[in-house]
């Protein structure tokens, strides 16, 4: 609120997460939904001009494309606000808001006016991130993932538990390290961390994905789209 980044951003996922549990606190879900709508469908990139919804990954959304076409059923896992995502994730990604999974924060059943609905709470109620992910995949989906894809070591365990599985497994990472198109960052970044991965895939036999070098195609509109070396 003090336009502060730096320190914001210091305390990682976490801490952003509290925040947006504060300032939201005692809306109903119907009202958070609507302040979501409204933001996704005006808010723009502070650097590229564009809506957040224009800058979704193309490969992204060739290999949601894929999977589907092959009768798999993709989920999103993030650790992202649960409530934040289902409004538009159909929308831009295909994937309906009963398989979108997340953070969240405690809520309460209540009347108003004679109306029942469900309260937003400013507490917590589980971290989506490093060994919550397999917990959250268990708990909603009751299935061990055949892939999965990520891009921080907060999705270590969740690549780890997919791959633990029998039979034919796929874990990948996608390395941000094309600082011209789209950003930088990895082991010394203090949201989206990934220097465990980074070290570890190898011997595992997880596919590292640089976008840098594998993304003819990042974006999928804009001055972005251009080609680049390599294949997706």
């Amino acid at each position: 609120m003090k336009g502060d980044t730096k320190a914001a951003l210091a305390s990682g996922e976490h801490a952003l997460i509290e925040m947006a549990m504060a300032t939201h606190a005692g809306t109903t879900t119907e009202e958070f939904e609507q302040i979501v709508s409204d933001w996704i469908t005006t808010a723009r990139h502070p650097e590229t001009g564009k809506l957040y919804t224009e800058m979704v990954y193309q490969p992204m959304l060739e290999l949601l494309d894929y999977l589907r076409a092959n009768e798999f059923k993709t989920f999103i896992v993030s650790g992202g606000g649960i409530e934040f995502m289902r409004p538009w994730a159909e929308k831009v990604y295909g994937i309906p808001p009963e398989q979108v999974i997340g953070s969240s924060i405690k809520t309460k059943y209540e009347l108003r006016d004679g109306k029942p609905v469900i309260v937003r709470l400013p507490e917590l109620d589980f971290i989506d991130d490093k060994e919550g992910k397999p917990l959250t995949i268990n708990l909603h989906i009751g299935r061990r993932p055949i892939a999965a894809f990520g891009n921080s070591d907060g999705d270590f365990q969740m690549l780890e538990w997919t791959t633990a599985g029998t039979g034919k497994r796929l874990a990948v990472y996608i390395h941000h390290d094309d600082a011209e198109r789209e950003t930088a960052y990895d082991r010394d970044s203090h949201i989206g961390r990934l220097d465990r991965g980074l070290d570890e895939s190898p011997q595992r036999g997880w596919t590292i994905v640089s976008i840098k070098n594998d993304w003819k195609t990042i974006f999928k509109t804009g001055k972005n789209a251009e080609n680049k070396k390599g294949t997706l």
